[in-house]
């Protein structure tokens, strides 16, 4: 079976592009193939979002197969809190029987925080659990039982990581835990202060990570102070510098200035030693990516052997 368009050109050295698509709250097929059309030709691969935010979505996986169908490549997200080992690892077979060949595996936001508090959780197995199980179907044969499979799921393996939780010590250590759990790729949290994340990828280099997984590091464009503020305050484990929010409120056309900030990071992190990549999540602004793309020297995108 042919590796993934995003394994293929990771692989290969080239720098990779992927992007977010946050399915609908309904069953609306056509949001999904809409969402999908803006971003097609502009990336090598979209994520697929699991019930973002805890809020009651179309599932990932369905969304997934209408983007497949589009001709587009989907990293299909799987969160641990809502499906126990079992449901996660039929939903895995099940994904790869229809075609798409990434995941990237994370525990998910806590459903207290989303539309439905009420609901209960189940966290049978964390990210680093899971990102080990679909490793050990992959590259053994087996589920979590030991029962072999007749067709292992050749999937890419994908993580999320960021760089600017605290303690910032353990950040790296973490990271070396999910590369050793059996993580291809990781994608990082929205990357806004540069210096911290320069650190980051330093050590990384310097503990040899990045020559074992592939590094991505997160990308959204900001589109006011307002968002900034919000960003730095209300999301845990996100830093948004001082002087980019005064330089959003000091402009007449913040959008505008926003995305020159995420050029202007693009830029700086594909500079570095380590990055192999960027993800770019516009968060319902899926319109602007093409614009990003383009504007940062990223487009055409290179072909591959399925091409």
């Amino acid at each position: 079976m042919n590796a993934s368009k995003l394994q293929q050109i990771l692989s290969s050295g080239k720098f990779a592009v992927t992007a977010e698509c946050g399915p609908p709250r309904g069953a609306n097929a056509e949001a999904v193939r809409k969402k999908g059309c803006l971003l097609k030709d502009y990336v090598d691969a979209v994520n697929v979002t699991d019930n973002q935010t805890a809020i009651v979505r179309m599932s990932s996986l369905a969304a997934c197969a209408h983007l497949l169908n589009l001709g587009l490549e989907p990293v299909l997200q799987m969160v641990t809190r809502d499906r126990n080992r079992i449901a996660l690892q039929s939903d895995l077979m099940g994904a790869y029987s229809l075609g798409i060949r990434n995941v990237l595996c994370l525990s998910g936001d806590h459903q207290t925080f989303g539309s439905q508090p009420d609901a209960a959780n189940v966290f049978d197995i964390d990210s680093m659990n899971l990102v080990h199980a679909v490793r050990t179907m992959r590259d053994e044969g087996k589920d979590m039982s030991g029962f072999k499979l007749d067709v292992p799921p050749q999937m890419f393996i994908g993580a999320a990581e960021n760089p600017f939780a605290d303690p910032f010590d353990f950040r790296v250590i973490r990271l070396a835990k999910k590369v050793s759990a059996g993580a291809d790729f990781i994608q990082t949290q929205c990357v806004y202060d540069v210096e911290r994340f320069r650190e980051w990828i330093r050590q990384s280099c310097e503990m040899g990570l990045t020559e074992q997984v592939h590094i991505l590091p997160g990308i959204t464009p900001l589109k006011s102070a307002r968002m900034a503020r919000y960003m730095a305050t209300k999301v845990p484990g996100m830093r948004v510098p001082d002087a980019l929010i005064r330089r959003l409120e000091g402009s007449p056309r913040p959008a505008e200035e926003g995305l020159k900030i995420c050029l202007e990071t693009i830029e700086e992190v594909r500079g570095m030693k380590g990055v192999h990549g960027v993800h770019i999540m516009a968060i319902e602004s899926e319109e602007k990516v093409p614009e990003i793309v383009k504007a940062a020297g990223l487009y055409p995108r290179p072909e591959t052997n399925d091409e």
